[in-house]
């Protein structure tokens, strides 16, 4: 079965470890794409901020809701 994983959140590090907590509590996997510390990494800078947090596409309903919330969360 192929899998595609969907960009559903981009934000600084420590706002989207939030998000990456409650996905984790709702048995939720998901991926994190951090290009500023893999450029670190390889030895050559990045511009930015934002971290990006992928989920499954057949994860996406059950994720929506806590996504939504979260969003809601943060911008109050």
């Amino acid at each position: 079965m192929e899998s595609t994983h969907v960009l559903v959140f981009s934000e600084s590090s420590i706002i989207v470890k939030g998000l990456e907590i409650q996905l984790k509590d709702n048995n939720i996997g998901y991926l994190i794409k951090d290009p500023l510390n893999s450029g670190v990494l390889a030895g050559f800078g990045s511009f930015g901020k934002s971290v990006e947090l992928y989920i499954l596409q057949t994860d996406l309903d059950k994720a929506t809701p806590i996504i939504e919330a979260y969003k809601a969360e943060i911008n109050s």
